[in-house]
């Protein structure tokens, strides 16, 4: 169980830097790139960037979801030589410990980023890249700029709450859930101000 706990442990990181680094570049980079083309040299980059981009993209969100949901039940549902259920990671005299209750937060963030991804993001985009959004693609764009800008935001507390749960020995409390989350919004809000200056300087 430990090889396959690091197997799926290093497979989730891996495919989770996949995921969250194209959503950066959605969000940093390629908002900005997009506002300073004209329409012919959309057609001619767009067609070449956003299928391989947005492949990468779910495809992480996917196995990075998938695998997260394995580890969860490798490290808090199992106990060696005892079998499955709910083991002393999870629970604790007082029920729930912190390490459960961060993680749990964390994987709620991180559901949530997962189901606009492909649910949200991707249908839009697969109707606008295959032209057959027709009218509704205004409305199509503007839905998935904002689940995307949505999952942008989620994904600073999702990171304290992964991270949190076992390797910082944080005591869980909703204030400090409150205060992780609130830094890491302004840490994104930071960065979407600062994207919008990349490139004008070098």
């Amino acid at each position: 169980m430990s090889i396959l706990e690091f197997v799926f442990r290093w497979l989730h990181v891996f495919m989770g830097i996949i995921w969250i680094g194209h959503l950066y570049f959605f969000n940093f980079v390629n908002i900005q790139l997009q506002g300073k083309m004209d329409d012919p040299t959309k057609k001619l980059v767009n067609p070449q960037l956003m299928p391989r981009a947005l492949w990468w993209f779910r495809w992480g969100a996917m196995v990075t979801f998938l695998s997260g949901l394995i580890l969860f039940a490798m490290i808090y549902m199992y106990t060696p030589e005892v079998g499955w259920g709910a083991n002393m990671i999870m629970k604790g005299a007082d029920g729930l410990t912190d390490r459960t209750r961060w993680i749990m937060w964390g994987m709620t963030f991180g559901s949530i980023m997962w189901f606009n991804v492909w649910f949200v993001i991707w249908p839009a985009q697969k109707k606008l890249l295959g032209g057959t959004a027709g009218d509704a693609a205004p409305a199509l764009r503007t839905r998935a700029a904002t689940a995307s800008r949505i999952n942008t935001y989620l994904s600073a507390p999702m990171l304290v709450g992964m991270l949190g749960a076992g390797h910082a020995g944080m005591p869980f409390s909703y204030g400090a859930l409150l205060t992780a989350a609130l830094l890491g919004l302004a840490m994104i809000k930071a960065a979407y101000v600062h994207s919008t200056f990349v490139g004008q300087k070098v």
